[in-house]
């Protein structure tokens, strides 16, 4: 390995180290002082590499949380303070189907466990010994409880027409203030509020890089909405302002419900397995189904206004994370490449920003309406790798951990500067980084085992 890169990994290894609290990590050690769902999935990911006992107990404490349902919450809180809404506000102790014990949020985030599970997986196998019977004796524990995750998704979420998993919240996307979501969110109309006050202003250098004070509104309208319903999903879906079928949501559960179906198969458990393969199928034909004919990207539903929703944003590539006909597929790869995107003559670098750069609804440094975020970046590089671009990966990869030279680790990146933006010290920008010098290192590897095949040791040739 480079020593540019084990430097990046050294530093990407201390900020886990700084963020772990004992049997979790917190997202960032102010802003974030809890466990996150995606960022969970992600620093598992990261803690892979580091250590397979320590990647799994990240996942053994998100668990912990799991609702009766099979929901994953958002956010299982701990004791830390300085962060809203918490639990208060959330009030999930009215649900019945709520851990006890454990303090959550009342919604979900994007499925990314499987691909962690698969991922840490591979790295404890490739480790033997008492990694790899750790890892299995892990899988056979949580199998049911992720397998109770889709189920969720498939049978509660899953249920419109249009196939796409539902989400009652901007924060289940993980992408809070996308364009995405500007239309359903401009439609509802936000009654009588308890006064708030904002945290996160508080560790940020400019609002601006933040959703502004309306949206935070909007934000916590929804939650006290899913409050007045006790959590009941049925009665949720009816009643909630926010009713919107996500297609980067959709494609995360399409594609960790096929790997958990592969490690189904290692249990013996081929009929769950199966019904995994069909949830995968189910869910990426509705990706599929939701390109827009015009633009090739994928597009989300308002549920409630029964309309299409076309955005030049990151979420229109969902086809890329779970697959689609290779020619489908050699599309979005080239425009995700091109002069629109990761090629816009604008950039620093050449990675994917959250909105296009020619989109009206591009702001550079707001959150998720333009920056780049390197676990984005990441997980685009590994599903493209998955998909057999190694070429576009490489590429998206080397420009991936150049951002991240900067050591900042920051929350997410100005895609016209290369600024660190958000929070700093960030676990998932951390865990992106370590999984970028990991693949770094396999392909050094691997090249260089290729060279040796080519010319043994004697061989003058």
């Amino acid at each position: 390995m480079h020593t540019s890169a084990g430097t990046l990994a050294d530093a990407a290894a201390a900020v886990l180290r700084d963020n772990d609290r004992g049997d979790h990590t917190v997202a960032a050690p102010q802003l974030y002082p809890h466990q996150w769902s995606w960022d969970s999935a992600f620093v598992a990911v990261g803690w892979a590499s580091l250590s397979i006992d320590r990647a799994l107990l990240e996942l053994r404490s998100l668990l912990a949380g799991q609702w009766q349902t099979g929901m994953l919450p958002q956010i299982v809180f701990s004791s830390a303070p300085g962060y809203f809404p918490g639990p208060d506000r959330w009030r999930t102790e009215v649900a019945p189907t709520a851990p006890v014990g454990v303090s959550t949020s009342g919604i979900c985030q994007p499925p990314v466990h499987g691909l962690a599970v698969h991922l840490i997986g591979a790295a404890a196998h490739r480790r033997g010994g008492a990694d790899a019977e750790a890892f299995d004796a892990f899988l056979a524990e949580t199998f049911d409880a992720w397998l109770g995750w889709h189920r969720w998704l498939a049978n509660v979420r899953g249920t419109h027409p249009t196939g796409l998993v539902e989400i009652h919240h901007g924060w289940e996307s993980g992408m809070d203030n996308s364009p995405r979501w500007d239309g359903p969110y401009s439609r509802i109309e936000v009654g009588d509020l308890q006064p708030y006050r904002r945290q996160d202003l508080l560790h940020v250098a400019d609002p601006a890089e933040r959703p502004s004070d309306a949206d935070y509104d909007r934000y916590v309208w929804l939650v006290d909405q899913l409050v007045a319903v006790r959590y009941d999903d049925v009665a949720a879906r009816e009643s909630i302002d926010f009713r919107v079928g996500d297609t980067f949501f959709t494609a995360l559960h399409s594609l960790s419900a096929r790997l958990l179906a592969r490690l189904g198969e290692r249990l013996g458990r081929t009929a769950d397995a199966a019904e995994l393969d069909a949830m995968a199928d189910a869910a990426r034909s509705a990706v599929q189904s939701s390109v827009d004919p015009a633009t090739g990207l994928a597009r989300d539903h308002d549920h409630r206004a029964d309309e299409w929703l076309s955005t030049s944003t990151i979420g229109g590539f969902a086809p890329l994370i779970c697959g689609t006909s290779q020619d489908g597929y050699d599309a979005l790869v080239a425009e995700l490449l091109g002069p629109r995107w990761c090629g816009h003559p604008s950039l620093h670098l050449p990675q994917p920003p959250t909105t296009s750069p020619d989109s009206p609804a591009f702001v550079a440094a707001s959150y998720w309406r333009g920056p780049v975020w390197p676990v984005v970046s990441w997980l685009v590089t590994w599903c493209l790798d998955h998909h057999g671009r190694t070429e576009a990966a490489a590429a998206l990869r080397s420009a991936g951990l150049a951002q991240l030279g900067d050591r900042t680790f920051g929350e997410y990146y100005h895609p016209l500067s290369g600024r660190s933006l958000g929070s700093s010290r960030q676990s998932w920008t951390a865990a992106a980084a370590l999984a970028w010098t990991a693949a770094e290192q396999a392909a050094e590897d691997a090249a260089g085992a290729a060279t040796a095949e080519r010319n043994p040791v004697g061989d003058r040739g």
